[in-house]
């Protein structure tokens, strides 16, 4: 069995990178047939890098940027539809901010160095997306971290300071110096594959293919 690094350029309020995480499962036991299995890496890119720091209503703000109900409506059922696709429960109703995602991306930086990123950006996922909590606060960040296995106190130590904020604005800016300008954004051993919610077996494909490229060109 040989493992194959995977960074993932995501944001935490992106439908699509949920939606992307679990094809991204369901893509792993194919690739285990493969001989090959992956280091996962979450980094920061803001679909809104203008957010103010405190967030805004969410209602308002998509009126103003997408011009209608009835274009909000058809955009979130699509993404209703596709999520329940992948087992996924998303409830746009109760979505009521548009967060500043800078402060949930710092946790997710803390927590790869604490050894739990996986299940801390599911929980943020989930918080925001099925249960439509607010993940710009950071008393709902930490409380959301410490029931993934990050310790609420030391998240909201770290939010109270600037630890992590110049590396996740740092992943941030390099990802748009990159040309990357969609999320999810798929890069195996520092080579950009893809973007987009591919499917499973796609993706699959994908990550064998490029392995055997890579392992090729390195040998």
């Amino acid at each position: 069995m040989e493992t194959a690094r995977l960074d993932i350029i995501s944001d935490a309020i992106c439908p699509w990178c949920y939606i992307g995480k679990r094809q991204l499962e369901r893509a792993l036991p194919m690739l285990a047939e493969q001989d090959l299995t992956l280091s996962v890496h979450w980094h920061a890119f803001q679909l809104n890098p203008d957010m103010p720091a405190e967030g805004v209503d969410r209602r308002e703000y998509r009126l103003k940027k997408f011009g209608s109900a009835e274009r909000i409506a058809e955009m979130d059922q699509r993404i209703v539809e596709a999520a329940a696709g992948v087992g996924l429960d998303f409830h746009p109703d109760r979505m009521l901010r548009t967060p500043n995602t800078v402060a949930a991306h710092r946790v997710i930086w803390l927590a790869e160095r604490q050894g739990v990123q996986d299940a801390v950006v599911e929980a943020l996922f989930r918080a925001f997306f099925t249960e439509g909590a607010d993940i710009g606060d950071a008393e709902t960040l930490a409380s959301v971290a410490d029931g993934a296995g990050l310790p609420r106190e030391l998240v909201l130590t770290m939010l109270a300071g600037d630890e992590g904020r110049r590396e996740v604005l740092a992943e941030d800016a390099m990802a748009r110096n990159s040309g990357l300008n969609g999320v999810p954004s798929f890069v195996m051993q520092g080579h950009v594959l893809f973007s987009g919610a591919v499917p499973a077996d796609a993706m699959a494909e994908a990550f064998g293919k490029a392995w055997r490229i890579l392992r090729n060109r390195a040998a």
